[in-house]
Parts: structure tokens; C-alpha cells; sequence
């Protein structure tokens, strides 16, 4: 079923049941389809899955003083990302003077 803005509006309710009992309702702008009314779904995602399973470094807040200096212009630097088995990545910092 589709149904203009202004239809769409005044019938809100009903339309919402419609597309419950699996009807498709299309909200249309200027004759053409504009959205699609579909019931709500639950989420599939469960907060703290990775709880205790995480850890972070001891120096995480602290930046590197070549990192500072690349930001600063001041050298060049290479990164690469090296992973680790215990906690995922770890940083390395090549100078290139």
C-alpha cells in the first residue's frame, strides 16, 4: 500500500497495524515512494560481552614524544601495527630523519 505524507499523517495509527499484519506501506512525497513504515526490531546486540576479557595498556594515555614531534612537523615517522596474542595491536615507531 502506498499513501502520500499528508495520508500518512492523519492515519498514522492505522497504517502502523497495517505493516504489524505484514503489509508493505510505502509514505510517498510528490508521488514517489519516500519510506518505508516497518515494524520496530529488537536489537540483536548484547552490551558486555567482552567484559573482563579486555585489557588495556598501563601507558595508554601516554603519547610517544616522536609522535608529539611528527604532529609538530618537526620529523618524519613510520608506523606499523604489530598484533600481539595477549591484547590485540601494538605500535611501533620507525624515525625517518
Amino acid at each position: 500500500m502506498q499513501v502520500n505524507m499528508h495520508a500518512a499523517k492523519s492515519q498514522l495509527s492505522m497504517l502502523g497495524e497495517l505493516a504489524w499484519k505484514g503489509e508493505k506501506v510505502v509514505i510517498a512525497k510528490a508521488g514517489e515512494p519516500y519510506l518505508d513504515l516497518v515494524p520496530h526490531q529488537k536489537s540483536q546486540c548484547k552490551l558486555g560481552l567482552l567484559k573482563g576479557k579486555i585489557q588495556v595498556a598501563p601507558d595508554f594515555d601516554e603519547t610517544p614524544p616522536e609522535l608529539i614531534e611528527a604532529f609538530e612537523g618537526k620529523q618524519w615517522i613510520v608506523f606499523s601495527w604489530i598484533p600481539t596474542w595477549c591484547c590485540g595491536l601494538s605500535l611501533t615507531i620507525q624515525n625517518c630523519h
